[in-house]
């Protein structure tokens, strides 16, 4: 029992620290957020309040209105970090990937399945909703990596299965970095779990871009560039 105590006691200051370190980041892209909380905590509690003196029970409401003040507090702070996160992610390679990365239960995500030589990128993530193509960078190159990646893909899992395909960005036709996960868990689901599964075994013997590149045994000498193709070729 003392030492579940003790492990309780050791875990709250570090949430106390990554709430407060929360807050500091937060509070670079939103200077409003003090206030905001505040004025949240100080509204709920006092029409709760206010409610309990009309009908009588001002201690019961309030106790009540202090509980749900804190909870909305809770949650305006959450999404008002998300999206402060999302801001300063905005426009980083390998923002998409992170952010499928933390899509959910039911998700199977795999970075940088598909890039070129300007670094424009595709992530992929598999789930009820079938596969899911990401693209970052520039919107007229990776139509074309896309296009690529769909028909490597449509030899390993066939035509039956979805395939959905979406280009991160604030243009025409793209979706906002702080809109992809919704926008992905929006979507219709037209898989099963053992169909899930399966269709993630497929492409994993298909591979991806990191486990296919070929690496130099030991270490690279100096001076020496990789190559531009994909290494040596046969004879």
């Amino acid at each position: 029992m003392a030492r579940k105590e003790t492990a309780a006691d050791a875990a709250n200051p570090g949430r106390l620290k990554q709430i407060a370190l929360t807050y500091q980041m937060t509070r670079r892209a939103d200077s409003k957020i003090g206030l905001v909380i505040a004025a949240v905590g100080i509204v709920t509690f006092g029409v709760f309040l206010a409610i309990g003196f009309l009908i009588g029970h001002p201690i019961y409401l309030g106790i009540l209105g202090f509980v749900l003040a804190f909870l909305a507090m809770a949650i305006v702070f959450g999404r008002r970090a998300e999206r402060a996160a999302f801001g300063q992610m905005e426009g980083q390679p390998g923002a998409a990937a992170a952010v499928l990365d933390k899509i959910g239960r039911g998700w199977t995500t795999t970075p940088a399945v598909a890039m070129n030589r300007s670094q424009d990128v595709v992530h992929r993530t598999v789930g009820k909703a079938g596969i899911v193509l990401v693209a970052e960078g520039n919107p007229n190159r990776v139509k074309s990596l896309l296009a690529a990646e769909k028909k490597k893909m449509a030899r390993v899992v066939g035509p039956d299965v979805q395939v959905h395909d979406f280009i991160v960005g604030t243009g025409e036709g793209q979706v906002e970095l702080k809109k992809l996960r919704t926008t992905l868990l929006k979507l219709p689901r037209v898989m099963q779990g053992p169909q899930v599964t399966a269709t993630n075994d497929r492409l994993k013997a298909m591979g991806d871009l990191m486990s296919n590149m070929p690496l130099p045994k030991g270490p690279m000498p100096k001076g020496m560039r990789m190559p531009r193709g994909g290494g040596p070729k046969a004879r």
